[in-house]
């Protein structure tokens, strides 16, 4: 939005609206509506959505994060939903700025069990210095120092990891402090309006928290004395410039403990302090200008309704297009740092490329999803399929074709149709060899390297092959075996197994396919009267120098088959 809207404002420069009862235009369930012109894309929904208001350039789309502990792929939701409406948006011709709030004014209310450095490796409470975030329970996060010693703040470090994850999948965001916000001044209209009008903000958010009382105040200064934050207003000072309130140090429940106040009397001005989140949460939209924000089901269902009941009738401004989308599960459990189910972005990036990940997020938002490192694999697949069916490699169906069409330019840099992607389990099997000429080698005499490819998309399609051994090996999965390339494996083998050898060498070199060779490999030990078992470890011990290793069939299938040949032989 601009400085000067072009609707009537309130003093504040906020858009006056007509209080009024939240309308079904305002449920953030936007996709779930059913009146909606189709369109192959969601954000392309939410865009006209957005555009129907007819909002002020540049248009703002936000989301927001409380930087209290490890950011992790489940934070990346907001990023990216918000950045695809952003992007339709901007292909329609509109300047667009997509914010990210830092809600690191917030008070630290326990102690995490896991943290991150800033390369992103996680580690225990008790790796850092964790007394300084224990003396510092009920302070905000801007105020506790950094526990690695790295930034300026334990609120810096994280969003800085925040800020880094956006750059990591490509998504230009504007990362806003709040606590800058409340310290420059930019708050005090807002927050001056809300204390100016307590007795209104007190009566409507009654109606969503039962703790609220006749002297609750909707401001929550930091004690000068112990830095914490305080919920105990005992006076409001409006001709003070900015405005003051007097507090008392009281204690703040934070979950299942409480954190003890010192019992300071003081004062504060409204940039020494916050505003509770339900009111903190629609002045940024205020301040802001925000015309769009995603945000999740939690949200939804309990922030959202309030939030829009403040913007209406507190502020007197109409809130953004909103938005829910469904969380999704890491390897079908919650995320959770304290339990230690999390991955972040650039662990994820170490096993797939930007575009994969990107392609995760272009999915309804609507439907929960499982984000599987497990079955990583299917997830590259699909992805393939897509880019596959946008330059017309493969038959699909109208609407995959419409998806592909319309998401495609979306995920990736530049779309270039001479671009290769080797499959991922075949990236992976090349991924048991370290030589980097091995691995085109066998690619090209696989066919997954045509002879005139640029030498561009040779060296792109290789990359995948480290992505795919990180996963092996993240996974301890079939693949994660170092394939024993320079010299046949010392082996001692009776006649049997070796004529059983014999035939399957010959049966590999027939050109047969994966299923086929692991019939075969059944069917020879049959024939000879070896143990299949032991003809399997033969196997192994031939290509691996193991007793065990991943299914022979598809593994053999995926070599080249002259080497494959030529070690079932012993020859080399």
């Amino acid at each position: 939005m601009s400085d000067e809207p072009d609707t009537e404002t309130n003093s504040e420069g906020g858009r006056a609206v007509a209080e009024s009862e939240p309308g079904d235009e305002s449920s953030p369930y936007t996709l779930q509506r059913e009146d909606d012109e189709h369109h192959a894309f969601w954000a392309d929904a939410v865009a006209d959505r957005v555009e129907a208001r007819d909002p002020d350039e540049p248009i703002v789309v936000k989301g927001g994060i409380s930087p209290s502990g490890v950011p992790h792929l489940g934070n990346v939701n907001e990023l990216l939903r918000g950045y695809y409406v952003a992007e339709v948006l901007r292909e329609r011709g509109h300047e667009v700025r997509q914010v990210f709030t830092a809600d690191d004014r917030d008070p630290l209310r326990k102690l995490p069990r896991t943290l991150c450095d800033l390369e992103g490796a996680l580690v225990d409470l008790g790796d850092v210095d964790a007394g300084a975030l224990g003396r510092n329970l009920g302070a905000p996060y801007t105020d506790i120092p950094d526990p690695f010693g790295c930034c300026d703040s334990y609120g810096d470090h994280f969003s800085r990891i925040i800020a880094d994850s956006a750059d990591a999948v490509d998504v230009p965001i504007d990362l806003v402090s709040n606590t800058e916000l409340y310290e420059r001044g930019e708050f005090d209209d807002v927050t001056r309006h809300v204390l100016e009008n307590r007795d209104r903000a007190r009566d409507v958010l009654a109606a969503y928290q039962d703790k609220v009382d006749d002297d609750y105040v909707p401001f929550n200064p930091i004690c000068a004395e112990c830095g914490k934050i305080t919920e105990t207003v005992t006076g409001v000072d409006l001709d003070a410039e900015p405005a003051t309130v007097s507090y008392r140090c009281t204690d703040m429940d934070a979950g299942d403990r409480t954190i003890d106040g010192c019992g300071h009397e003081g004062s504060a001005t409204v940039r020494e302090g916050k505003m509770p989140w339900r009111f903190e949460w629609p002045g940024q939209w205020q301040q802001l200008g925000v015309d769009f924000e995603p945000f999740g089901k939690d949200h939804a269902e309990g922030s959202w309704p309030s939030g829009d009941d403040v913007a209406r009738n507190v502020l007197e401004i109409e809130p953004p297009v909103p938005m829910v989308y469904e969380w999704f599960t890491l390897d079908g459990e919650p995320f959770s740092s304290s339990a230690g189910n999390v991955i972040l972005v650039s662990d994820v990036l170490e096993l797939i490329e930007p575009e994969v990940l990107r392609y995760f997020f272009v999915k309804d938002p609507s439907k929960a999803r499982d984000f599987s490192i497990e079955r990583l694999d299917q997830l590259v697949d699909e992805f393939d399929r897509l880019e596959e069916i946008y330059f017309d490699e493969i038959d699909a169906d109208e609407d995959e074709v419409a998806f592909a069409k319309r998401v495609y330019p979306l995920i990736v840099d530049e779309p270039r149709e001479r671009r290769i992607r080797l499959p991922y389990t075949f990236a992976a099997v090349l991924g048991m060899t370290d030589d980097p000429d091995l691995r085109e080698e066998i690619a090209r005499r696989e066919g997954h390297v045509p002879d005139d490819a640029p030498e561009w998309a040779v060296e792109e399609a290789l990359e995948r092959v480290e992505q795919a051994r990180n996963w092996a090996r993240r996974t301890e999965n079939e693949f994660d075996y170092e394939l024993k390339r320079a010299a046949v494996p010392d082996h001692d083998f009776d006649a049997a197994t070796e004529a059983a050898l014999e035939d399957l060498a010959d049966f590999v070199e027939e050109g047969h396919g994966p299923e086929e060779i692991q019939g075969e490999i059944y069917e020879s030990a049959r024939r000879h009267d070896v143990e299949t078992g032991e003809f399997f470890a033969a196997g192994y011990r031939l290509f691996f120098d193991e007793r065990q290793g991943p299914k022979l069939g598809p593994f053999l299938a995926n070599v080249d088959r002259e080497f494959v040949v030529a070690r079932l032989r012993r020859e080399r």
